[in-house]
Formats: structure tokens, sequence, C-alpha cells
């Protein structure tokens, strides 16, 4: 069976990204935690590094999209150091999950058993979106007329790919619109998608300034990642 790299973007998650790298490592098949701090302006290099990741750093913001290509290309660069006849699998994490990562197992199985190319979570624990659903409803719709499939939670940035179908899907959408390009190009290109209940949980969105500039910047990223696809 493939082993699986664990990537996690992360921009200012000190607080967090610690526990979510040790949570992560203990899931059975996974023996590489790959952190790539997006030019975080607080501690989180060094509480990755401390929680026992391999971490890459921006030395400014560069968004999700970019994050995840750092840690992905950094995975295939340790597959050739190590001399692999077969790719690991990447499963890519929000940094703010904490203790709950070690719930992610789940999204790894159907890749491991080959029913599935990329799985999505689908946390079984809502949270109050606070303007939050209306990109969540942009990108679902649009996922649906580009594809006629209707993901539960189409921005849910817990995914499991095999490494073919990550290269299916670059390059990626900028941004906060990575998600949703994905899932378009994956399922117009015949990979099979499956979404996996699992008992994750990050932080829940606030309704202050920053972030209703985050959600203004998701909701450009999306929109931009639709037009180009739509």
């Amino acid at each position: 069976m493939s082993q699986v790299a664990v990537v996690i973007p992360a921009y200012n998650e000190a607080d967090r990204v610690g526990a979510t790298v040790a949570a992560a490592a203990t899931l059975g098949s996974v023996d590489v935690v790959v952190v790539v701090d997006d030019g975080s302006r607080d501690g989180t290099v060094s509480a990755a590094r401390e929680a026992g990741a391999a971490v890459l750093r921006h030395a400014r913001n560069r968004g999700k999209a970019a994050a995840m290509e750092t840690g992905a290309e950094a995975v295939r660069l340790i597959d050739q150091h190590d001399g692999r006849p077969d790719s690991r699998h990447l499963l890519f994490l929000d940094a703010d999950l904490g203790a709950t990562a070690a719930a992610a197992g789940p999204l790894i199985t159907p890749l491991a058993t080959g029913e599935a190319d990329m799985t999505i979570a689908v946390f079984t624990s809502r949270v109050k979106l606070a303007g939050h659903g209306f990109v969540v409803r942009l990108s679902g719709a649009g996922i649906r007329r580009a594809t006629g499939w209707a993901p539960a939670q189409p921005l849910n940035g817990q995914r499991c790919l095999t490494r073919a179908a990550y290269d299916a899907a670059r390059p990626l959408a900028r941004g906060f619109g990575v998600e949703t390009a994905m899932t378009i190009d994956l399922k117009r290109k015949g990979l099979r998608i499956i979404e996996v209940e699992v008992p994750l949980a990050h932080r829940v969105t606030g309704t202050d300034l920053t972030a209703q500039l985050h959600r203004a910047r998701q909701f450009a990223d999306v929109a931009w990642a639709l037009t180009t696809r739509l």
C-alpha cells in the first residue's frame, strides 16, 4: 500500500499548527508531514518544526494554492530521494484542525483500496458559517453547473489525492479557488471523487473585519476559478 504524505498550508497558525502536525503524524500510513508557512508573521514555523514537521517557508504570503504546490513539490523530491517505485498519496489538511486531524484516516482508505482518485471530507459536525455560506453556495452551484455533480461541502480543504490525480489538477487555480477548480477539473477528466464523512473540526470564522476580508478574497478566487471554467 502506498504511503501518504500530509501537506499543511499554514498562515499565522502558531496556536494550532503544532497540534495538527502531531495528530496527523499518528495516521497509520503517514510517514511524511510537510508544513508550508505562507509568509506568516507569528511563530508558525517554530511551532511546526517543534511538532516534527518538515517546514518550508514563503517569504511573502502567496495564497493557499501556491502553498499546496510548494508542499506537493517537496513531497515529489522526497519520493525521488527515497527512490520509491510509487509516489506517496497527498493528504492536504488545514493547519487549524488541531487534535481532530487524527481522525482524517478515512480520507486515505478509498485511495488505498483503489476506489477513488480523490476524496473530499464532509465534516460530521457543522459550525455556524457567519457569511461563509454565500461562498459555499457559489462554489457548489458552479461545480454542479460545470459537472452535474453536487458535493456536500465543495470548499472543504481536507482532501486526499493520488499523485496522478494531483498532477491532473495542475496548474492549480489561484488562492482559495483551488478546491472548486480541482473538483471541476478532475470530474471533467473522468477521475473518481468520493466524499467521506469525518469528525474533523477547525476554527470558526468570525465576523470581524479580518474575517470579512478573508471571505471577500475567497469569493474573488472562487468566482475567478468558475469564470475560467464555465
